[in-house]
């Protein structure tokens, strides 16, 4: 099972792979069969396979041809998402969960879905509830992103924890990250953005066996350049990337430096 793009560059930066490719398109296309081929590995020999997405605009291009791919094992995934707003209404299409059903699970019909359902009268109730799901059983694949601040899911450099106590917690966002909203066009203004989300921790991401990262975009560029060329830092959450043993890391040309 082998795609028909090819990256522009490859390399290695400590354990984290990187390829490169021309475009945001090619990018998606690699990321989306490779997480296929993997998918398919363990249909051989597991009963199902535990899946956590990443909900925003970056991750596009991947979703769009991943769910493309024929004769995937989707009845036996269980799939999770990465972060939650706090304050939204339950049918805001701002919503993650709106984002992941409407860009993924509607297509493929994954055997199991839980969604963040954060209650604002008891977020921390919802933290410890999806603790307990993931913490069932060990993560197989995470495909994920990196903010414009380096943050992954919801873990903003104030909040990011290499060894947080817990899997998943209430957080306050970053102004970077919320203006990360707008100029992806989620909000039309700061304001609109909300200031709390309920997020996956660092340590649950980086338990999966597999991490597939896809970075596009000019705006990326700096913190695609701290995740392979700076300090392993909470300053840049992502950095912790390089330690995983099973990272890819897939960016399209216009945020490499």
């Amino acid at each position: 099972m082998e795609s028909s793009v090819k990256p522009i560059e490859q390399m290695r930066v400590d354990n984290l792979q990187l390829q490169v490719f021309e475009t945001r398109e090619e990018m998606g296309i690699q990321a989306a069969y490779d997480v296929a081929r993997y998918m398919k590995e363990l249909d051989q020999k597991q009963d199902h396979i535990r899946m956590i997405f990443a909900s925003a605009p970056s991750q596009n291009e991947f979703l769009k041809a991943l769910i493309q791919i024929p004769d995937l094992p989707w009845k036996k995934v269980e799939a999770f998402h990465m972060d939650e707003y706090i304050g939204l209404e339950a049918e805001a299409p701002q919503r993650f969960s709106h984002y992941i059903q409407t860009h993924l699970f509607d297509h493929v019909k994954p055997g199991k879905i839980h969604l963040i359902q954060p209650q604002a009268t008891d977020p921390i109730q919802e933290c410890n509830r999806y603790s307990q799901l993931l913490q069932e059983e060990k993560i197989d694949i995470v495909c994920l992103g990196i903010g414009e601040n380096g943050h992954i899911a919801f873990n903003d450099p104030p909040v990011a924890d290499f060894n947080d106590p817990e899997a998943v917690k209430l957080v306050e966002l970053e102004q970077v990250c919320r203006q990360q909203q707008v100029n992806d066009k989620c909000f039309a203004t700061i304001e609109e953005v909300p200031t709390h989300a309920i997020t996956l921790t660092i340590p649950t991401i980086m338990g999966a066996s597999k991490l597939f990262c896809i970075v596009p975009g000019a705006t990326k560029k700096m913190a695609v350049r701290q995740t392979l060329e700076g300090p392993i830092h909470t300053q840049c959450p992502a950095s912790i990337l390089r330690q995983h043993p099973s990272c890819i890391l897939y960016i399209d040309k216009d945020a490499r430096k």
